[in-house]
This record gives C-alpha cells, structure tokens and sequence, in this order.
C-alpha cells in the first residue's frame, strides 16, 4: 500500500474531523493504526477537532451518597495567602523527648601479655577484638577465649553488639544535642 494523494487528503480530512487513529485505518482500508499515527506525525498534523462520534463515552452523573438523598458536597475553603508565604508551612517543631539510656560503664579491659594475639595466632575460639593502631608495633587482638558461633569475649561482645533500642535511644539524644 503507498500514500497516494487521495488518500493523504483524505487522511488530513478524517484527522480534522477528529477520528481516531483506527477509525482512520478502517476507512482507508489497507494501512494500520501505527501507519495512520505514523503519516500525520510525518505530515506534522497537530491539533483536531473534538469528535463528535458515538465512540467517546458518556459521563455518568455523581452522586453524592448511596442513599442519594444528601446534599452536594461543598469544597472546602483554602487558606489565603499573600506575597511570597505561598509555600511557607506552619508547622510547630515537634517536642524533644530526651532519652536518658541507661548504659552501664564497661571497664576498660586490660588484656594481659601473655593472651594477646597477633594474626597468625588467632584461632576459631580466640578474641577478636583489636586494640591499638594496625600501623604501629604494638597492635594486638584481644586474644581471650570466645564463645562459639561469635567472634569476641563475652566483653567486647558487650560493646560489638548493642541492643537495636538503646543504639535509637543514643541517636536521638545526638541528634538533639
């Protein structure tokens, strides 16, 4: 099928009448609705008229309730604004509720010589847990005797893990602060 100029006319017509894209296809016959959309935007048809059809379909009244017996809904009333509060928003600052956790010092814990624990000698069952600076001679792991399934003692585990609540409760008290 080629676009011959009877039926380009025709085209430009039935598009400014205001059918749709199929119904165009239907009348020419032998050409798709892409191929119809395809030629007016080749053609830089733009706007149409509204059609006037049995296609577009009818609105249905509202009602206002299923009783049907209410009275029409009223549209709120907006808040006036002047000059440039357009967007300003009043909102009042929601009050500071000062969590005081309730942490109990843990003690520095002073790991002796003799169960410090360097790389190469850390194990399933050891500590760690590491102290000091990695760039510096004198860096160790905690070395001392773990519980299964976890990687610290029982005191750095202390630290490592923290209740979810009381990790909320420290950053909501740093946030007001």
């Amino acid at each position: 099928m080629s676009w011959t100029n009877e039926r380009v006319e025709l085209l430009k017509k039935l598009w400014g009448e205001g059918l749709s894209a199929s119904q165009i296809a239907g009348e020419l016959g032998g050409v798709t609705r892409n191929a119809v959309i395809g030629k007016v935007h080749r053609l830089g048809l733009s706007g149409r008229a509204k059609s006037s059809t049995a296609s577009a379909k009818p609105r249905r009244p509202r009602t206002a309730s299923p009783a049907g017996n209410a009275a029409p809904k009223r549209p709120t009333p907006q808040p006036q604004t002047h000059g440039a509060t357009a967007l300003k928003a009043d909102i009042a600052p929601a009050p500071v509720i000062e969590a005081k956790p309730q942490v109990e010092p843990i003690a520095e814990l002073v790991v002796p010589i003799s169960q410090r624990a360097s790389i190469l000698t850390l194990t399933e069952r050891t500590c760690k847990w590491p102290i000091g600076d990695p760039a510096t001679d004198d860096f160790y792991f905690c070395g001392r005797q773990s519980d299964a399934g976890v990687p610290y003692c029982a005191h750095h585990c202390k630290i490592a893990y923290q209740p979810v609540a009381d990790r909320r409760a420290r950053k909501v008290v740093a946030q007001a602060s």
